[in-house]
């Protein structure tokens, strides 16, 4: 077996952790979130980016379009299963867990509200509902942590309106 980089190993080393976590909160499963931080990473390995020194917005980007890549695919995926499933004959049963459902339904609203906001807005509210901190989250996005608190609240406030237009549309 040929013998990694060690500067690539370094990288690995600091940054796999962060990357799991960031796609964990998107995918909301370890197992998928891990997969596809290894694609993130092989993806480095094969064609790393110009600027090294920015490695980690560069990770972060690759690895948050691999996620919703995933969400698009899973989407279109339970599209078309429900879609060959229903049958005009057929009774439809609702599943059990009034709840879980509506969690669901309300997960979904989430992630159509974060796909319509812009990358920027999409990242900062991910990154702290993630756990990163201001200093953190202004590393990961190339920006002074003077600007995080504003960054954040302003996103927040969009993805605010945001959502009850998405609310008013489905129930108004």
């Amino acid at each position: 077996m040929p013998e990694l980089p060690e500067q690539f190993v370094l990288v690995f080393k600091q940054h796999y952790p962060t990357v799991v976590r960031q796609l964990i909160a998107l995918v909301h499963d370890r197992t998928i979130a891990e997969d596809l931080a290894q694609e993130t990473f092989l993806r480095l390995y094969r064609k790393p980016p110009d600027d090294l020194s920015r490695i980690g917005p560069w990770l972060y980007r690759v690895a948050m379009r691999l996620g919703y890549d995933h969400l698009r695919s899973v989407h279109r995926e339970q599209k078309l299963s429900l879609a060959s499933s229903e049958q005009p004959d057929t009774i439809q049963v609702q599943p059990s867990g009034e709840e879980s459902f509506m969690q669901k339904l309300d997960r979904e609203d989430v992630l159509n509200v974060l796909g319509r906001l812009s990358d920027r807005d999409r990242q900062v509210l991910l990154l702290r509902h993630s756990g990163y901190s201001y200093v953190e989250i202004a590393h990961v996005l190339g920006v002074n942590k003077s600007i995080v608190g504003t960054m954040l609240n302003r996103a927040l406030s969009r993805f605010k309106q945001a959502y009850e237009q998405e609310d008013g549309v489905q129930h108004g």
